[in-house]
């Protein structure tokens, strides 16, 4: 606990009691847009309509005096416990517990290229694999035009990473929690949209939003070459590549009024692959389809923001049967995400989430000691936001979220107790993150 107190005391220390002025979550879009944070964003990151327009818009909106390069740097130091250590380590060069790190650096560039064409591009060294890649990108062209008595607002998407085009926080790119410890133990089963293919592929759709009510884009994703992925410093061990056209889906409905926000929607990625790149069986296909939901109150001083999200995915995996690779010749898979937030004065961020995973029990493809991939639990969260009213005199732009975040694992890949066969309860994967997020 001494080096625990430590992490917060220096956390801190750096950023509080600093003189405030103006700040945004992503300062190149702030100095950009000359916007406060609290137009764009209820906490770093969660998006309000405002937010989610200028993503939708290209993020090209102008009316900041910023004349300087378009460039913002995240920084990521944290400490992580959890409830018993992990043997061998928590990960290469880590201790088996209490570790500190700064556990990503982040460069963003992008915003206004041209009138209607504008981008999100990230790259992070990630201080736990010790190795430095691009990351999220977005990049788009977008337009409005009038069709009879209707307003569509319409664009096109070349982005890595399906569901990082969405604009609101219930999908995997941006949902709760935000940010997590590199360093917590994870399940091992998670749905093909969850991230497998983030920064492994390139995707380009088309979208609208009529009446500021009605959303619908098509994408299809096909995977980067070996080689380009390893150029762009992505991890290509264990990937199976997509065959041909991975085509995703997403339509919502917003309806505004007042200051409640709704949002009710559904979305999938179906795809074709070849099982850890090994073509001599055929191909394994899946598809994923969701369902999702936001509710958001946008008051003074109060904010609540309701998010859930089930997927369910149906894999085919002949190919991997025959390989070795997994048991069974099909195999379902059904995740659930939902979190429940409230900010005070735009400073003070608390939150409640769940989380499960489970499906089809398949002992060599998820590789679990129970053969199951059934996981679940919950997330806790206090965050300190000082600069949502401002940054410090000598950089205003400067933004920061302080946070402690808990997870707790009632289930961890098939079990209660013992899911590893060798004395390991689920709640040993119990999990304490301190972190400061900074931004400047």
């Amino acid at each position: 606990m001494p080096v625990l107190v430590g992490a917060a005391t220096l956390a801190a220390v750096l950023l509080i009691g600093l003189s405030p002025r103006r700040a945004v979550s992503l300062p190149l879009y702030a100095r950009q847009t000359g916007q406060p944070c609290a137009t764009c964003h209820t906490a770093f990151w969660e998006l309000t309509p405002f937010g989610r327009r200028f993503k939708l818009g290209g993020y090209t909106l102008g009316g900041g005096d910023w004349s300087g390069p378009p460039f913002a740097v995240t920084l990521q130091p944290g400490f992580t416990h959890t409830e018993v250590g992990q043997p061998g380590g928590a990960a290469p060069h880590f201790g088996q517990n209490n570790n500190i790190t700064v556990q990503a650096t982040s460069l963003y560039t992008g915003g206004r290229i041209t009138d209607n064409l504008g981008a999100f591009i990230q790259g992070t060294y990630d201080n736990v694999s010790r190795r430095f890649g691009w990351d999220q990108a977005d990049i788009r062209y977008a337009d409005k035009v009038n069709v009879g008595d209707h307003n569509l607002l319409w664009g096109v998407t070349l982005n890595n990473n399906p569901t990082v085009q969405d604009v609101w926080n219930t999908l995997p790119a941006w949902r709760f929690p935000y940010i997590f410890s590199g360093l917590m133990p994870q399940p091992a089963a998670s749905p093909f949209i969850a991230g497998p293919f983030a920064q492994r592929v390139l995707g380009l759709g088309a979208y609208g939003f009529l009446d500021d009510l009605l959303y619908f884009e098509l994408s299809g994703y096909r995977p980067l070459s070996t080689n380009t992925q390893l150029v762009l410093g992505v991890d290509t061990t264990g990937f199976s590549p997509i065959v041909g056209i991975a085509p995703y889906w997403r339509v919502a409905i917003e309806p505004n009024f007042g200051n409640n926000s709704l949002e009710f929607g559904t979305f999938g990625l179906k795809s074709s692959v070849v099982p850890m790149g090994m073509s001599s069986a055929g191909n394994d296909s899946f598809t994923d389809i969701g369902v999702d939901a936001q509710y958001q109150y946008l008051g003074d001083p109060h904010t609540v923001t309701l998010r859930a999200a089930w997927i369910r995915e149906n894999h085919r995996t002949g190919a991997s049967q025959a390989l070795g690779l997994a048991d069974n010749s099909h195999d379902i898979l059904r995740s659930l995400n939902a979190s429940l937030s409230y900010i005070y004065d735009k400073t003070w961020s608390f939150t409640a989430g769940r989380f499960s995973v489970g499906g089809t029990a398949d002992a060599a493809l998820y590789g679990t000691f129970t053969g199951s991939p059934n996981s679940a639990g919950w997330i806790t969260e206090i965050a300190y936001l000082p600069y949502s009213y401002g940054g410090p005199s000598f950089w205003p732009w400067l933004n920061a979220r302080i946070g402690v975040q808990y997870t707790f694992f009632n289930k961890f890949n098939g079990a209660t107790t013992n899911f590893n066969g060798v004395g390991r309860n689920a709640h040993n994967n119990n999990t304490l993150f301190v972190y400061t997020w900074i931004a400047f």
